[in-house]
């Protein structure tokens, strides 16, 4: 009788403590937050297969100079760029999206010899940009290197030339207004007339970044 009573004392106290472990460990699953979320920080979660847009920041422009520090070279008044979310694990960790198309249009040049500029189309998408929870963001190419292919109207006529970023390409993300920005990231001219310059050095700032319609931010 008594080891009966035992028993069921031990099945009881077992029984009560069960809800209790699950209780208590139910807040820190509720705490969990994602590299990335929309509408805040700490907000919701981006979910795996978004789409992720950004243009231009107001005001700003792309440039590609021929050199660092340099005004010389092709400006473009509008840029996007269209992002697919890999894996978006919990902060602090480094989401994962595959760049599958860039735009630039408007462009023009100041280079000697150019009469404008035709397009600029990037090549081999997509790429592979990791964004980390302290803002660092780094495009690497998944197939063929990261390329772009411009094409200029000249004196001599229509010339088109291949540049490339060997080293990939690294950027910052921005909670204050939801950006990524490109600072100087260097391209080499594989291919093409000596009327391209031999490097160009890009910059471009996108803001806001977004998800569904709402900014996207880093955690």
């Amino acid at each position: 009788m008594r080891m009966r009573s035992l028993v069921s004392l031990t099945a009881a106290a077992a029984a009560l403590a069960l809800p209790v472990a699950v209780a208590a460990s139910a807040p820190a699953a509720a705490d969990d937050v994602a590299v990335l979320t929309t509408g805040t920080v700490g907000g919701p979660s981006v979910a795996e297969g978004s789409t992720i847009t950004a243009s231009l920041a107001s005001g700003t422009s792309a440039t590609l100079y021929s050199t660092a520090t340099g005004t010389s070279g092709i400006t473009c008044g509008t840029s996007t760029f269209t992002a697919t979310v890999g894996s978006n694990p919990t902060a602090p960790g480094t989401a994962v999206e595959s760049l599958t198309g860039q735009t630039f249009g408007n462009c023009t040049s100041n280079v000697i010899g150019v009469l404008g500029v035709t397009s600029i189309t990037v090549n081999n998408l997509a790429y592979t940009t990791d964004v980390s929870s302290g803002g660092a963001v780094s495009v690497t190419p998944t197939s063929g290197p990261i390329q772009t292919t411009v094409v200029l109207r000249t004196l001599l006529g229509s010339v088109s030339c291949v540049y490339q970023a060997a080293a990939g390409l690294s950027g910052t993300a921005d909670n204050s207004d939801n950006s990524i920005k490109f600072s100087n990231q260097q391209f080499t001219r594989t291919s093409g007339s000596s009327l391209c310059p031999a490097n160009g050095f890009w910059t471009a700032k996108y803001s806001p970044v977004t998800a569904g319609g709402e900014a996207v931010y880093v955690n």
